[in-house]
Parts: C-alpha cells; sequence; structure tokens
C-alpha cells in the first residue's frame, strides 16, 4: 500500500506548499491544483489496480493515542469508492484553479486548497480505515476541511448559513457514530474491524448498531430527513467542492452504511425493506424539491438526494435478494446500485461544474435572471445539455443503464413474491417511474430556462465562455457518461468483486451482461440516429434552408424576454399544484385593489420543508432556552477550571460507580 501512503503524501504536502505560496495567488493556485492532480493520479492508479486484481493488502503502525493503531487495508469495497474520490478530485483540481483566481484580489487562495487536499485525502482514509479511532479521525477531519471549503466565501451570508448547517448536521451523525463504536467496542473487545467482523451478537444488539449507522451515516449520504443541509452546503460552496461534495462526499455515507453490514453480516430481509423505504422516500422528494428551485445548484443538490435514494434503493432490492434467496435479484439491485453510484459522480460531477461555469460567465445562478446562455457559451451549454440528459436517466446515456438495472430488479423481486409484497414492489415500480417523470420535468425546466430563449436580465446578456481549464474536466466527464452508456460491461468486473465480498459468495456473484449488452447496443444505435441528425441539420444549415429570427418568438411581433415562459411558470402546476401540501412551495402575494392600488408583490418560499416546518423552529424554540444559561459564562478563567474540575469528579464518580456495581 506504498502507493497510497504517498499519494496522500503528495496531497497533503502539495496543500501544505499551495498554504505557504498564499502571497502569490498564480503559485498557490498553481501548487494547490498540480500537486493535487497528481496525488489524485497516483491515488487512481492504486485504486484501479487493487480493483482490477481483487487483491488486498493492509498497514498497521502504532499510534502514540489511547486504543491507538493506526491501521488501514484495502478491500473491493474500499477501492471501489477511492476510483471516484481521486477520479472527480484531480478532474475538479484544474477547474478550481481557473474558477478562484478570479477572487484573488479579494481571498487569500492558499487555505482553500489546503482543505481541499485534505478533503481528498480525509476521505481516502475514511475508506481504507480499518480500526474505530482512526476511521472517526478521518471522518471528523473529512467534515472539517469541507466547512473550510464551503465557508470560502464567509462573508456571504449564503455561504456562511451553508457552512454551519453542514458542521452541524456533520456532528450530529458523529456522536451517532461514536456511540455507535463504543457499544461496538463493549462486544468486540477491541476497536479494530478484525474484531468486530468476529464479534457474536445477538439479534437486537445487532439491529441497534444497524439503526446508530442509519442514522450517522446517513447524514452524509443525505438521507431524508437527515439531508437538510445538503441544500444549503452544496449551493454556497465554491463549484468545484460542491461537485466534489455531490459526487464524492455523500458517496462516504454510503459505503460508510455498507462496512458496517458487512461487519454486521446482518442477513435480513427487514434491512432490505428499510434501505427500500429510505430510498424511495428520499428520490421522491428529492427530485420534488429540485422541480420548483430557482436557484440552479440547489436544483443539483436536490437531484443529488433523488440519485442517492435511488442508489439506496438498489442496494436494499439487494439486500432483500440476498436474505431472501433471490440471487438474481440481489446481483440486479446492487449492480445497479454501484453502477448508479460511479454514474452519480461523473453526472452529478458535470453539471456542478457546468452552473459555476454558467455563474462565471454570467454572474448569477438564479434561473429567474438567466436565459439564452447557450448563445454565448456554447460548449458550457453543450456540456450542460449532455449532463441533463443523463442525469434524466434517458437514453443513450449513462444514467438509463443503472436505472434501467434498479427497473429490472424490482420487476424481477415483484415476480419473486407473492401476495401483498408483490403489490407493494410493483408500486415501488410505479413510484420509480413517478421519479424519472419529475427527473425529466426538473432538467427539462432547468435546460430550458437558462439556456435556451432570450437573457432576462442585463448580467446574462453580457456573459463569456469559461476558459480551457473549466471545459477540460466538463468535457472528460462528458466523455465518460457516453463511454459508459456504449459500454456499461466494463463496471462489471468491480461490481462484481463488490458483490462478492459484501455478500459472501466469493466465486458465485457473478452479474449477468447480457442486458447491458443490450442497452449498450441501444444506446449505439440511438447515437447513430443522432448523427445522422446532426449532419443532416448541418446540411440544411450550410445550403441557407432556415432563415434567422428571434428565439421562442411565440407568434408575437415584437417578443421581448418578459414574454418567455419563467423558471416559476414552467413548474407552477406541479408545485403549487399537484405536489403534496408538505412538499409544495409557500406562495405569497399582494393583489392590486381599489381605485387607487398599492404596488402588487409576489414571493415565493423554495426552503426545504423539513428546515422551514421543522428544524428551525426547534433549533430556535431550544436556543432560546439555552441563552437563558448565559449567565455562566462570566469569561473568567477561574471560573472556567472550577467547571472542568467538576465535570472530572462527575466523570470519576460516575466510573467508580460503575465498577462498583461491575464488581
Amino acid at each position: 500500500m506504498i502507493l497510497l501512503v504517498v499519494a496522500l503524501g503528495v496531497l497533503f504536502g502539495g496543500g501544505l506548499i499551495a498554504l505557504a505560496a498564499t502571497r502569490s495567488a498564480r503559485l498557490a493556485s498553481a501548487c494547490g491544483a498540480g500537486f493535487t492532480v497528481l496525488g489524485c493520479l497516483l491515488g487512481e492508479a492504486y485504486a484501479f489496480q487493487a480493483l482490477s486484481s481483487r487483491t488486498g493488502g493492509a498497514l498497521a503502525l502504532r499510534w502514540e493515542v489511547p486504543y491507538g493503531w493506526l491501521r488501514i487495508g484495502m478491500d473491493p469495497l474500499s477501492a471501489f469508492f477511492l476510483v471516484p474520490i481521486f477520479g472527480l478530485g484531480g478532474l475538479a483540481a484544474p477547474y478550481g484553479a481557473a474558477y478562484l483566481y478570479p477572487r484573488r484580489g479579494e481571498k487569500t487562495l492558499g487555505p482553500v486548497w489546503l482543505a481541499y487536499a485534505v478533503l481528498l485525502a480525509s476521505m481516502a482514509l475514511v475508506v481504507v480505515a480499518r480500526q474505530a479511532v482512526l476511521f472517526l479521525v478521518a471522518w471528523e477531519v473529512m467534515s472539517l476541511s469541507a466547512f473550510v471549503c464551503v465557508t470560502f466565501e464567509q462573508e456571504d451570508r449564503e455561504a456562511a448559513r451553508g457552512g454551519w448547517a453542514y458542521l452541524i448536521a456533520s456532528h450530529v451523525g458523529t456522536a451517532a457514530l461514536l456511540v455507535l463504536f463504543l457499544l461496538y467496542n463493549r462486544h468486540a473487545h477491541g476497536f479494530a474491524f478484525d474484531a468486530f467482523r468476529t464479534a457474536s451478537l445477538r439479534p437486537p444488539v445487532a439491529a441497534v448498531l444497524a439503526v446508530l449507522a442509519l442514522v450517522g451515516f446517513g447524514v452524509k449520504a443525505g438521507f431524508v430527513p437527515l439531508h437538510v443541509w445538503l441544500p444549503e452546503a452544496h449551493a454556497a460552496a465554491p463549484s468545484h467542492v460542491s461537485a466534489v461534495m455531490s459526487g464524492v462526499l455523500i458517496n462516504m455515507g454510503l459505503y460508510g452504511v455498507l462496512r458496517t453490514l458487512w461487519l454486521l453480516r446482518l442477513q435480513a430481509t427487514w434491512v432490505g425493506i428499510v434501505l427500500v423505504s429510505v430510498g424511495l422516500a428520499g428520490a421522491v422528494m428529492g427530485i420534488a424539491l429540485a422541480s420548483y428551485q430557482r436557484d440552479m445548484k440547489r436544483v443539483l443538490a436536490y437531484s443529488s438526494i433523488e440519485n442517492m435514494g435511488l442508489i439506496t434503493l438498489g442496494v436494499g432490492i439487494g439486500y432483500w435478494g440476498w436474505a431472501s434467496g433471490h440471487s438474481e435479484v440481489a446481483t440486479l439491485g446492487l449492480a445497479g446500485a454501484l453502477l448508479h453510484l460511479y454514474n452519480h459522480t461523473l453526472m452529478k460531477g458535470l453539471m456542478f461544474l457546468a452552473a459555476g461555469s454558467v455563474l462565471h460567465g454570467a454572474g448569477t445562478k438564479d434561473l429567474e435572471r438567466l436565459g439564452g446562455m447557450l448563445k454565448p457559451m456554447p460548449r458550457t451549454g453543450s456540456l450542460m445539455m449532455l449532463g441533463s440528459v443523463a442525469i434524466a436517466g434517458l437514453p443513450p446515456l449513462n444514467g438509463f443503464v443503472s436505472e434501467w438495472l434498479l427497473y429490472l430488479a424490482l420487476l424481477r423481486a415483484a415476480l419473486s413474491s407473492t401476495g401483498a409484497a408483490s403489490v407493494l414492489l410493483l408500486v415501488a415500480v410505479g413510484v420509480v417511474s413517478l421519479v424519472g417523470a419529475l427527473a425529466g420535468l426538473a432538467f427539462v425546466r432547468l435546460v430550458g430556462t437558462a439556456l435556451l430563449g432570450q437573457p432576462r436580465s442585463d448580467s446574462p446578456g453580457h456573459a463569456h465562455e469559461s476558459p480551457l481549464p473549466m471545459i477540460a474536466p466538463m468535457a472528460l466527464l462528458a466523455a465518460m457518461c457516453v463511454v459508459i452508456g456504449l459500454y456499461p460491461q466494463g463496471v462489471l468486473g468491480g461490481v462484481s468483486s463488490v458483490g462478492a465480498e459484501l455478500f459472501g459468495h466469493p466465486a458465485g456473484f457473478v452479474v449477468d451482461g447480457a442486458p447491458l449488452a443490450m442497452l449498450a447496443s441501444f444506446n449505439a444505435g440511438a447515437w447513430s440516429l443522432f448523427g445522422l441528425g446532426a449532419a443532416g441539420a448541418a446540411f440544411v444549415l450550410r445550403r441557407g434552408g432556415v432563415a434567422a429570427d428571434v428565439t421562442w418568438g411565440c407568434g408575437y411581433a415584437r417578443p421581448s424576454a418578459r414574454m418567455q415562459y419563467t423558471a416559476r411558470a414552467f413548474s407552477e402546476m406541479l408545485s403549487e399544484r399537484l405536489l403534496p401540501g408538505l412538499l409544495r412551495a409557500r406562495i405569497s402575494s399582494r393583489q392590486p385593489t381599489g381605485i387607487f392600488p398599492p404596488p402588487a408583490a409576489l414571493a415565493s418560499d423554495c426552503r426545504d420543508p423539513m428546515t422551514r416546518g421543522f428544524y428551525e423552529p426547534f433549533i430556535g424554540r431550544w436556543g432560546d432556552r439555552f441563552a437563558r444559561l448565559r449567565w455562566m459564562q462570566q469569561g473568567v478563567l477561574h471560573i472556567y477550571l472550577v467547571y472542568i474540575l467538576a465535570a472530572l469528579l462527575g466523570g470519576l464518580a460516575w466510573s467508580s460507580f460503575v465498577s462498583w456495581r461491575a464488581g
């Protein structure tokens, strides 16, 4: 594992060099991006080698902390999650250099590059950690470094709110993980994962540990209702950081769930049922809220909740099939989930980078102010269109392939069941179909409003295309979306090895490539038809057979930008009439009345309903109560020392009481 250690060292060392060179924005950006790319290339080479060869490795060193052994190891599950960390992290680095450099006069760039490098290194350390203390340290460093990245523009109220929402949510999850590992240690008599794996646990204890894992890791994965930090933080962070957080960071939550289930060796149908329920709830709620957001990056953030829901749904189907003895269902469900995890990394990375490119070129991410961006930003607009088709699950791109596997898994599960279970699984097929339809609506709305038509304000009217360091990473991600759509079988080896590890069938977990080969042929035919159509259109345009006119004239003689559909008008039927009341946007208006009416007004509140209806009132209520304890903050050192002494004596008394009861 020397290559992995070297890669982590290059990342961290490059971040320190960027911090030391912070006086020169150009040098700090070059060192930060350059060393990050180098470290990610080394780490990616190791991850691919470990995944393809299905070989492991381990490294254990004494660590001078209580219960401390620096234990790291490699297996197919760790390698599978390392690939997107180093892949998307490395691609986003040169983009980030070009994206952040215009802010050099306002902000120092060295600290954010150090935080970005530490974020990637800590995520890699999370997936290779084989000891609970090291895992929690890496998890906490990951959370803190992401907080620093999110609050890069800390003077912006949105960035400050997003950063603190993320930090509070992360520590709530960490508290659950701390309890999880302490309970595990009580039964395993050690913090090493090997001891966890071999511990003998009664079913109720295993169920409690599984629930703690779902809560602790579910915060990071964006499971509903623990998702509320995600739209706040992803919308506020620099766009290359948003891409990494959405495409990679939330994967850490799913990794934690899978690793815990592997350690617990749970083979129970209720695990699959819970995961399917959590996945369906996240998919429906995420895409419903994405369909009416004004902020482009909030649309993408809620789409991440939807896609993480689909991935969790596939994992749940896999575990249900495994526990029920339906190996084909287990294979299809897990294969669809893991393939969609890679696809989501590519698609969401592309979409967040494209959104950042629009923000960089137009100066806004508000869909009500954008419009006509395809003309001044043709490369960004074309790549965003391709990403939107992919993430909406439409052929001939990669999102269609993995979602088709999920449909097949649900249908096979329904056919393999009887009675109420079969009916519920068929209902789940309908729910996933609804999610796909809403995803199509959300991204047609995003593309149509932002890229087509005419500019709705002066700022987008002066938009410009982004530089090559920003376009090239997007083009590579788009190319990978096309390649996986045409050759999804290339991912099957990694999926098979992960499935064999999770389900304990080293020779029996084989993914059938026939459905994927059929879809690949279909996608190739669709691309051929698209190419013929594009060639025909180019031929007609060259002959001059098409007259130029204003975009979206709608039959008017003198159309203006105000005559276009707004983003709100596009989704009004859904967001204000069809969605359940809990998920709707809150609309307040003041209509003109009387002979001399006062000014009319219309306002829409698109905040998350869980934030608006539960978390903000809850935190506000308890915040007011704890504010009454401010008298304890005297600002006197001696009083604080008394507090520490009292807490220490209380802890010793409790420890003595527990020892006395046990003896």
